[in-house]
């Protein structure tokens, strides 16, 4: 319904309209550029000739451009250049993960499956696999093993006693 009303006003004494619009006078366009005189004419005679102390200066100016030997390139430590990897310690059967084509991660960084591998020794042993040896293992930094294991927390569940008695809960056995 809203639509037939908004054509109707749309279409409303449109012829008039559009002979009114025709018949108004039309801007006249802006004159053109006088191709007679040539556009070279206007530059000042100083502008084309040479400024001696200007150029003397220019002269007196020397760089010099070394490039560095690449030989300081392969120098660099193996843990600080982006290609030190390492194999997959531990990975899903194929299929499974979705990264059949990966074989080996930069050093410093974990796949899930090696994050919760980690995460479930350190928990079954934590004796033995403190941040420290898994910092070893997994070629991690110890300070990035221990945020590992404080704050990557996927296996600790807590129930939330409900606010009243009579509500239904989960026994924890």
């Amino acid at each position: 319904m809203g639509a037939r009303v908004s054509r109707v006003l749309r279409n409303f004494n449109l012829e008039s309209r559009v002979h009114r619009e025709l018949s108004k006078e039309k801007p006249r366009p802006a004159p053109r550029h006088s191709a007679s005189e040539p556009p070279a004419a206007d530059i000042t005679p100083s502008v084309t000739e040479k400024n001696q102390p200007l150029l003397e200066l220019l002269q007196s100016v020397y760089v010099e451009s070394v490039e560095p030997p690449a030989a300081e390139e392969s120098q660099k430590p193996a843990a600080l250049t982006e290609v030190a990897r390492r194999p997959l310690r531990y990975h899903l059967p194929a299929g499974v993960s979705g990264l059949d084509e990966l074989t080996d991660v930069p050093r410093g960084k974990l796949t899930i499956v090696e994050a919760l591998k980690a995460l479930g020794s350190h928990q079954h042993r934590p004796q033995t696999w403190t941040p420290d040896r898994i910092a070893q293992e997994f070629c991690l930094d110890p300070n990035d093993a221990r945020a590992l294991l404080e704050f990557f927390v996927p296996f600790k569940v807590e129930i939330i006693p409900p606010k009243t008695a009579a509500a239904k809960q989960i026994k924890a056995s």
